[in-house]
């Protein structure tokens, strides 16, 4: 029986055991030398060759992320390893560091409990360092410190062990800072989530020469800083990977601080649901009950040129088997279930079952996205996953043979369909396909897939920037007609407080809650409570207030109002370019008492 299959069957024996898996997320800043350290984990658990993890990069599947050199999509990889006597399933996502696929990061916090935050020594907390802290704080998921890149603070700095120990505390403090400031407003983190080197939640090492300590691991193997630069400053690096291996110290600070389904869902569940907390359903998840309804959310979508499009994501509850049939939020009827499996890396092994609290791959969901909930009854659904940023960056593209026209048009709709963070739309005045992404290298991307992988021939515009539009101060009251000239309303607009924009694009405010929830979210956010009281519409970033007294057919002209609006603020009046951040309030109206004469047309 080869390695494989072994390591396969193991995952499969310790799937049922909730209190011995780890769903754990490696992020970091671009760079810092997260593929180069999942790496050392897969050698570590057996997967992949001693000799060649660092320079493998078993975690970059895709061609041209070999070819770039970073990592453009997350991995997942299911391993093994025994702690305390124990053998634990651990189940990884080596998330990208690049802002532009910063997207992928926020979908990957959703599937897991832990996230290891990787940080060069040399460069210390970078501007993404801050934005994965802040993905995973903000998904419930807890973090945990390592080090990176400590043999370039001995090698090529020279430093004495006094000021690498200071410059490696200024790190951790960087870190706990960012952490305390953004844990604040968290009131369901029962506990202290900054990391120490005391506690064990930080280690530090070299993922490229794959050594690595913690206070734990000094503990036990008796080495301290003045051997290991002794170690390193004589190049006996191989003795120091021996003595002290990289990947036992990792995981074994995932197995022993990060936290498991049970301990992790009763948290996490009701940040991430809006459902009865008292249904039977609830119950199910917060106590990763394998035998309850199936809750599976979505995290990634995937094509495989073989087995089709490949769902990714986290079982809540129940167990998913081939077969099965399933409702997909948002959608009609329901979907079967072809095939489950685990990910390996870039392969993916078929099981026969995986139960509550890990993290799974299926095919058959043909109707499902990044973020849909599926389940074997209907449900109210996860909150959608909210991403940070907008699109920034729009290129047009076109087929070079009007033949591939069709094709092209499937191939975009699927690309939208495996990463929320593109928006596709067609120019009606132009016909052009217009594509609009994070940034050039996230575009240059996908229109080399495009060609690369679906052979399809395209011709790219140049790049432009996407702008918004907004007020700058309060406008005076302004009529306007209807164009029978029957109907007149009386609208003022002024600029939004950027608190209150900033908490509908986190989604803590929306149209989608329920009324006495979403007036509290506003007045928290600084809105007066009058204003919040009569918020009629949200569209993007921009909300309507309905400031009228008792007007007679108002409620059934509001749609046609609304729809006029929103036409409005998608092409704004000064570059045709989106509206965000604006309060439109709608003071008075005159409506025609017929009917015929107030319709749409």
């Amino acid at each position: 029986m080869g390695r494989r299959k072994k390591i396969v069957q193991e995952c499969e024996r310790l799937m049922d055991n909730p209190e011995h898996i780890r769903n754990i997320a490696i992020a970091a800043h671009v760079d810092h030398g997260k593929t180069t350290l999942s790496d050392n984990l897969l050698a570590g658990a057996g997967m992949i060759s001693q000799d060649t993890a660092g320079e493998q990069l078993a975690m970059d599947t895709k061609e041209d992320e070999q070819e770039r050199g970073i990592t453009i999509d997350a991995a997942n990889v299911s391993m093994t390893h025994e702690y305390d006597d124990t053998n634990h399933l651990i189940n990884l996502i080596d998330t990208p560091g690049h802002v532009d696929f910063g997207g992928d990061v926020t979908r990957a916090m959703r599937a897991v409990d832990g996230a290891l935050v990787v940080v060069d020594a040399v460069e210390g907390a970078m501007p993404q360092t801050e934005t994965v802290l802040w993905q995973a704080l903000r998904e419930g998921v807890k973090p945990a410190l390592f080090i990176n890149k400590v043999d370039r603070l001995i090698s090529e700095f020279q430093e004495g062990p006094q000021e690498m120990q200071e410059r490696l505390m200024s790190v951790i403090a960087d870190v706990n800072e960012l952490i305390r400031g953004m844990a604040e407003n968290m009131d369901d983190i029962p506990e202290d989530w900054t990391v120490s080197v005391e506690d064990g939640t930080v280690g530090f090492g070299s993922a490229l020469y794959k050594w690595g300590v913690s206070m734990p691991s000094m503990q036990r193997t008796g080495m301290d800083f003045g051997d290991i630069m002794e170690l390193e400053q004589n190049d006996k690096r191989d003795e120091l990977h021996e003595r002290t291996p990289l990947s036992d110290v990792v995981l074994d600070m995932v197995c022993e601080h990060f936290p498991n389904p049970v301990d992790a869902q009763p948290r996490r569940v009701p940040r991430i649901w809006r459902g009865d907390p008292d249904s039977t359903l609830a119950e199910g998840m917060q106590l990763v009950d394998e035998d309850g309804e199936v809750v599976f959310m979505v995290t990634d979508i995937s094509m495989d040129p073989h087995a089709g499009e490949i769902a990714t994501g986290r079982v809540f509850s129940g167990t998913l088997e081939k077969g099965q049939e399933l409702y997909v939020s948002g959608t009609a009827g329901k979907n079967r279930i072809q095939s489950v499996g685990l990910f390996m890396g870039s392969e993916r092994e078929e099981v026969e079952h995986v139960p509550a609290g890990n993290i799974a791959s299926v095919t058959g969901l043909r109707d499902a996205i990044a973020g849909s909930t599926v389940s074997s009854v209907e449900m109210t659904p996860f909150e959608s996953i909210e991403h940070i940023s907008e699109p920034v960056i729009t290129k047009s593209v076109e087929a070079q043979n009007m033949d591939d026209l069709p094709k092209l048009i499937e191939t975009l709709q699927q690309v939208a369909k495996e990463d929320p963070t593109i928006q596709i739309e067609i120019n009606e005045d132009t016909g052009e396909h217009l594509i609009s992404g994070q940034g050039e290298l996230h575009l240059e991307v996908i229109t080399q897939r495009i060609r690369d992988n679906q052979g399809i021939p395209v011709i790219t515009g140049e790049p432009i920037v996407v702008f918004r539009e907004q007020p700058q101060e309060a406008s005076r009251e302004v009529e306007g007609q209807s164009p029978n000239r029957h109907n007149k309303f009386y609208i003022t607009v002024e600029p939004m407080a950027q608190e209150i924009v900033d908490a509908i694009q986190l989604g803590e405010v929306s149209m989608d809650m329920p009324e006495l929830e979403r007036r509290e979210a506003l007045q928290e956010a600084g809105m007066d409570k009058d204003t919040s009281q009569n918020v009629e519409d949200i569209h993007r970033t921009n909300i309507l207030i309905d400031d009228t007294k008792g007007i007679q057919h108002l409620n059934e002209t509001m749609e046609l109002v609304l729809e006029g609006l929103q036409e409005a603020l998608d092409d704004g009046p000064l570059a045709a370019e989106p509206v965000q951040g604006s309060l439109f309030r709608l003071h008075d109206a005159k409506l025609h008492e017929d009917t015929i004469h107030r319709g749409p047309a």
